[in-house]
């Protein structure tokens, strides 16, 4: 394709040019105004009186890290609905399908997080609900949201 000469610096000195496939492209006069950028709003972050410590957040996370084994949960829940209010971790490996260790395991990992407690009694374990452990983690959820 041949492009006229003439025909490229009149179209130029209108704010054309001819693209490589021969179609004209408007370009910007070069005195043309540009608008100055507008300022970008500015992030402040809002930590407000109830946002957690680091503390808090720590102890809170180990106990529901401890509440994120579905097995634990049900150690929970067979422990809570007990009418004596406690269970012996005899009691506790048939009803979870679980060997004698593996129910150990988890219920060191519950005491820990503090949401059981553990009475000896002979070679037997007894465990039972922290008293208020299950409401202070939710109360701590609703005090900082």
């Amino acid at each position: 394709m041949v492009v006229n000469s003439m025909s490229l610096e009149s179209n130029e000195s209108e704010g054309e040019r001819m693209s490589t496939s021969g179609s004209a492209v408007r370009e910007a006069p070069q005195n043309a105004h540009t608008l100055p950028e507008a300022e970008a709003p500015s992030c402040t972050p809002s930590v407000g009186e109830r946002a957690m410590s680091p503390e808090v957040a720590d102890a809170l996370s180990a106990r529901f890290k401890a509440l994120a084994d579905p097995n634990r949960l049900r150690i929970l829940s067979i422990v809570s609905s007990n009418p004596e209010s406690e269970t012996c971790v005899c009691d506790l490996s048939e009803p979870l399908g679980l060997g004698q260790p593996t129910v150990s395991h988890h219920l060191k990992v519950l005491v820990e997080a503090g949401l059981l407690t553990r009475e000896k009694r002979g070679v037997w374990a007894y465990f039972s609900l922290v008293p208020g452990a299950l409401d202070a983690l939710a109360a701590t959820l609703k005090s900082t949201s």
